[in-house]
């Protein structure tokens, strides 16, 4: 029943009936309590998303799976200590991290959520080792800005490691069961109703060898598999050879043999040599008045050619025969009686069934020896040709039957190679588009954006045309400043993929600059009618209210989507970001930093972090925020530019003009970094080089009131009022916001003032 019930319950969940699988899981370990059927209904647990359920069920268990299992189970419930302590307990260091590949990456994750980065990389770079298909892991280390490590996963050294598992897999298939090893088979030459055909062999060449794109024995069963995919030394996987204690522990032949018999024991190309024994079982005793001159010359006849030569062969399903030679039979020593063979067979056993090979031979030869024995009469020419004519017959049938098997052997052996190889190749396909997409998503995580693009320009169009394609190329042209072109990437995304949320909070932003009120309103809905639990539709309703300037609610759907997803870094952010527009700059610390103990490379929350100490007037703090961003993304003209004007408030101008430079260069389009470098340029005294800079400006962003007014006040610092009231008169009709009002009317009111005192108004 206990089997049943296991059935029972995989079925369901193979069906995704999860609560009739919990059910029956339930009853199965209240009738046969075990840790096995325990972590089946763990399993059902699980995937029923009833981690809580499946914890206590876990807890205290000591084996791989059910370590493993508990492991996830406190990962997904927040319990990364309990996680960490099962999959490395403390008091086993030793221990080995269970199921390979899958536990190394669940460990990493553990150790980048408990801040300890370095080992996570070194777990992560393991299970891509271990798996160079393990994508999820690669990922990781993007994410983590391990560049030189994930550099090399997909290297050369992917390519070598892929063909070692491919290898394994292949190698398995020629390897036997425990069930061929330790049973005799219907196919084995030890059974008395098998047929010739059971017990066939390839041909041996002249020399020896077998044929080409087979398998050839050398010692004590070295494998070599030849014409593979990958052709290397399989010895560590070889069928290993029952002969050696055999041959120790059966009696030898006869050595009473005629010099030609001696002569004759060698087998040639394309023979098999018929073999018998003179001490069957059933077989009447050697009579004391048959003359011996003719026994030796039976005898001869008899073992001839039945030298001790070794069977080497692969058992199951095995294709590749390894050797054609069989064990030596007969003998007169004691041993016969008691030497034993695999499958508990005595050598007594294996002379009785030794019949599988050339059966006709032996009958033929036991009743001419009978009859010699019962008679006494000397029938030694009659019975040489006899014998003789009827052993070439049984070798001739027994040669040709080999030669018609050997066809369907060697489909066989193809068949399998051939698959391999079609396997492999695929295998290598796989890889060199997971090189390719790896590249373009470490150059997405490096915040190489333009290497980004390139290199997924490489894929053909089918892969191009996907929603996570679509989506990283539109987070790339996000992180370049470029939103039209990342809203025209991001909605090929939905027309393709209309139902994947990832990449779908950075579209609503993408919106939310480019204040596209209506496109981003539908949004939201659609995301929150395809799954109201994602914290990317909760992340894009939060966009909308914020660009209705509702921030209060705005706060609140992003803390939901916080609430639905604590690791979501991004909702983080937004907070922080809601919370400084509403002024609550002491909030917004404490979202920022949220964030950035969830990765400490969102650079978002470095940034938002120095905006409120800049506002703060806290220089330094500003300054050492806005480094920290510009570190991780060297290439964002933003980052240049606030940090350039951290250092202007530092009293620091030739940097400032050194990162405002660099800022212009990174993107010729942002108007902001002109306009600071204009105001350090005035703060420098440099009046007419701020006006070169502010006229090209003025090309740039013609409706921008600030850059007016920056233009009237240097006109009133070099004494041309006149052309001063013209600029702030043009900076008015812009319709600045309020604050920028007051500060223009009160320039207009001082024009006449000279600058040293208005300087200690």
């Amino acid at each position: 029943m206990e089997s049943r019930m296991v059935e029972c319950v995989n079925y369901s969940l193979r069906l995704y009936m999860y609560n009739n699988a919990i059910f029956i899981g339930e009853r199965l370990c209240a009738e046969y309590p075990s840790e096995k059927n325990s972590q089946l209904l763990a399993s059902c647990y699980l995937r029923n998303n009833q981690a809580y359920r499946a914890y206590n069920l876990l807890k205290g268990t000591q084996s791989p799976q059910s370590r493993y299992l508990f492991a996830l189970v406190c990962f997904d419930m927040g319990l990364l200590r309990e996680a960490e302590a099962a999959l490395c307990p403390i008091n086993e260091p030793s221990t080995e991290v269970p199921n390979g590949a899958a536990g190394h990456y669940l460990l990493g994750k553990i150790y980048r959520y408990t801040d300890r980065r370095k080992i996570a990389i070194e777990h992560f770079v393991q299970a891509v080792s271990l798996d160079p298909l393990l994508w999820s892991a690669y990922e990781e280390l993007c994410i983590l800005g391990a560049e030189e490590e994930a550099a090399e996963l997909y290297g050369d050294s992917a390519v070598f490691r892929l063909q070692q598992q491919h290898q394994l897999e292949l190698s398995s298939q020629y390897l036997p069961s425990a069930d061929d090893r330790n049973m005799p088979s219907s196919r084995s030459s030890y059974s008395n109703d098998a047929s010739p055909r059971q017990a066939r062999q390839l041909p041996v060449s002249s020399g020896g060898e077998l044929p080409a794109g087979h398998a050839s024995a050398s010692g004590a069963g070295n494998i070599t598999l030849h014409n593979t995919p990958f052709s290397v030394n399989m010895s560590a996987y070889n069928t290993p050879s029952p002969v050696p204690s055999q041959i120790a522990t059966a009696a030898p032949p006869p050595l009473n043999r005629n010099v030609q018999g001696q002569q004759n024991s060698t087998v040639t190309a394309g023979e098999v040599s018929p073999r018998s024994s003179v001490n069957a079982p059933g077989q009447a005793p050697r009579r004391k008045f048959m003359d011996e001159g003719k026994l030796r010359k039976v005898s001869g006849r008899l073992f001839s050619e039945s030298g001790p030569r070794r069977s080497t062969r692969l058992s199951g399903d095995a294709t590749i025969p390894v050797g054609s030679s069989v064990l030596p039979v007969g003998g007169n020593g004691s041993g016969n009686s008691s030497a034993k063979l695999p499958g508990g067979l005595s050598s007594t056993k294996m002379n009785a069934s030794s019949s599988l090979r050339s059966g006709t031979v032996r009958k033929g030869h036991s009743s001419a020896i009978e009859s010699s024995f019962e008679d006494g009469k000397k029938y030694e020419a009659l019975e040489d040709s006899g014998a003789e004519d009827t052993a070439v017959n049984s070798s001739r049938r027994a040669v040709q039957v080999i030669m018609d098997d050997e066809p369907r052997i060697r489909n066989r052996s193809s068949g399998l190679i051939g698959r391999g190889s079609r396997v492999a190749e695929g295998s290598l396909e796989l890889l060199g588009l997971l090189r390719v997409l790896g590249e373009a998503f470490r150059h997405c995580c490096m915040h190489r954006c333009k290497e980004a693009l390139q290199v997924f320009c490489k894929l053909p169009h089918h892969q191009y045309a996907t929603g996570w394609v679509l989506c990283q190329v539109g987070k790339t042209h996000f992180e370049m400043v470029d939103y039209y072109e990342a809203e025209r990437a991001f909605s090929w995304a939905r027309r393709v993929s209309p139902y994947y949320l990832e990449g779908m909070d950075i579209y609503s932003t993408v919106l939310y600059h480019m204040k596209e009120e209506m496109k981003l309103s539908y949004l939201a809905q659609e995301l929150n009618a395809i799954d109201r639990l994602s914290p990317q539709a909760w992340c894009a309703l939060g966009n909308c209210y914020s660009l209705q300037k509702d921030h209060e609610t705005a706060l609140k759907t992003f803390q939901r989507a916080i609430q639905l997803d604590s690791r979501f870094t991004y909702a983080h952010t937004l907070c922080g970001h809601e919370y400084v527009a509403m002024e609550e700059f002491e909030n917004g610390i404490t979202c920022y930093r949220s964030a950035l103990r969830i990765d400490p490379r969102h650079y978002n929350a470095w940034y938002g972090l120095g905006m409120i100490y800049l506002r703060q007037e806290k220089y330094d703090f500003a300054e050492h925020h806005f480094r920290t961003a510009f570190l991780i993304n060297p290439r964002s003209s933003v980052l240049m530019c606030y940090l350039g004007m951290a250092l202007h408030a530092l009293k620091r101008n030739e940097e400032a003009l050194e990162m405002l430079d660099q800022a212009i260069l990174a993107d010729a389009k942002n108007p902001l970094p002109i306009y600071q470098k204009a105001n350090v340029l005035v703060s420098n005294e440099r009046y007419n080089d701020a006006l070169e800079e502010l006229e090209l400006l003025k090309e740039v962003a013609p409706r921008e009131s600030s850059v007016y007014s920056l233009i009237g006040k240097i006109y009133k610092r070099i004494n041309m009022p006149e052309r001063a009231m013209y600029h702030f008169g043009l900076a008015l009709d812009l319709k600045p916001s309020t604050a920028d009002v007051a500060i223009i009317k009160s320039a207009i009111e001082k024009l006449h003032v000279p600058d040293d005192i208005e300087d200690h108004l």
